[in-house]
């Protein structure tokens, strides 16, 4: 052990200046997500200010009377609901578009017209999440908005005022606004397949979809399993940004989620409680964890592709 300990001293003198790139990266995560979780005890504590974090009693039912309160909460299910439909709406809709214009684009043969497209379908996702809503709800208004009068005059229908239509108008535009840059990622997959493979499939009579289907998407298949299972580890941490800039009293049956809430309850509330709104979202970060482990696994026994 003596001389392991030996050889890695002069390893690390030889090589000091990787440990000094290495230092400040490692002591930035430490600060930033290793300390603040010291404040996870706020979840099982009746907080008071004049006492500190540590010094305040335990709530009680053994320190989780927060969470007890949460799950007995007139409207959990209703936010759990929310927050699971618009999350595995969005993952199943914006996956399959991306894939599916970095394919395209992959194809695509004149090269000012493949980078004019990239260029489009990359713009919005650069619009601040403020901006975006006030676009939409330009476009969607039923008094003003070119897409909204018209569909309020002929089908009477209130795009922003119908909750019913409030998964699909997020998920949707959410597609528009990140289309181009999740499609990124496949388009780096796609460089790396083969030519070789392609120019076999051609010579066997292969189709373009043919090409697709056996060359293209089992070598994005990885990329897109490594995602999905990312994707499924934030299905409950949906961000609260565009939702609440969204939202409205029409419309907060089918929009309020469990990021919303905790954010009410928190921060806009008359009487802030950050015990309760601490106890919710670890209750999103253990949620989101088991689902990636479940995922992972089934990712690796149904396709060998999962993360270890």
């Amino acid at each position: 052990m003596k001389k392991n300990d030996k050889h890695l001293g002069k390893y690390m003198v030889a090589h000091w200046q990787l440990y000094v790139m290495i230092a400040l990266p490692l002591i930035l995560l430490i600060i930033f997500s290793y300390v603040p979780m010291y404040g996870i005890l706020l979840a099982f504590k009746d907080y008071k200010v004049t006492l500190g974090i540590w010094n305040s009693p335990w709530t009680s039912n053994h320190g989780l009377n927060n969470f007890i309160r949460f799950f007995n909460n007139y409207n959990f299910k209703e936010c759990l609901r929310n927050t699971i439909v618009i999350s595995l709406y969005s993952m199943v809709v914006s996956m399959p578009c991306s894939i599916i214009l970095a394919l395209s684009l992959n194809y695509a043969k004149n090269v000012k017209f493949k980078k004019a497209v990239q260029m489009i379908s990359y713009c919005p996702y650069f619009i601040s999440t403020i901006v975006f809503v006030g676009i939409i709800n330009l476009m969607f208004d039923n008094r003003v908005g070119v897409i909204g009068k018209f569909l309020f005059e002929q089908l009477g229908i209130n795009v922003l005022g119908k909750a019913s239509l409030f998964p699909s108008l997020y998920v949707w535009t959410g597609v528009w606004q990140g289309i181009g840059f999740g499609a990124i990622i496949y388009i780096a997959a796609l460089s790396g397949v083969d030519m070789q493979q392609h120019e076999a499939a051609i010579i066997d009579g292969a189709t373009l979809l043919q090409r697709i289907w056996y060359v293209d998407l089992p070598a994005i298949m990885p990329t897109a399993v490594i995602m999905m299972i990312l994707n499924m580890g934030s299905i409950l941490n949906i961000g609260y940004e565009k939702i609440l800039a969204m939202q409205n009293q029409n419309n907060i049956a089918m929009s309020e989620v469990i990021s919303t809430y905790s954010y009410k309850v928190s921060l806009v509330s008359t009487f802030p409680d950050y015990p309760y709104a601490t106890a919710i979202g670890l209750f999103q970060s253990l949620v989101g964890l088991l689902l990636i482990i479940i995922t992972n696994k089934i990712a690796d026994k149904l396709t060998g592709n999962g993360f270890l």
